[in-house]
């Protein structure tokens, strides 16, 4: 992928599931690009926003179908990655949120 650092990390996702991971385990969560890999993510993330990670776990999602009258069609297909953050890291990206 030759997108770089900054084409890896696409959105921070803010979920009521991510919102309570984030408070009980340290965990911060990301719309990531789809051919990137947790070796990539790690890098990104420690990079750009200047933070140790201690592991990244990645989960594919599987568009869903959408139909409008009798069109149908599909949303694309995305890739998702949870961060936990190492003891006593936390981001400002979430905190204002």
């Amino acid at each position: 992928m030759k997108a770089g650092l900054h084409g890896i990390l696409l959105q921070p996702l803010l979920t009521e599931k991510i919102t309570t991971m984030r408070e009980s385990n340290n965990t911060v969560g990301f719309l990531v690009h789809r051919d990137a890999n947790r070796i990539q993510i790690k890098q990104a993330v420690e990079a750009l926003l200047k933070v140790k990670v201690e592991r990244v776990n990645v989960m594919n999602v599987r568009g869903k179908m959408k139909r409008l009258g009798r069109f149908s069609g599909k949303q694309s297909d995305w890739k998702k990655a949870f961060v936990k953050l190492k003891q006593g890291e936390k981001l400002e990206l979430y905190e204002s949120a």
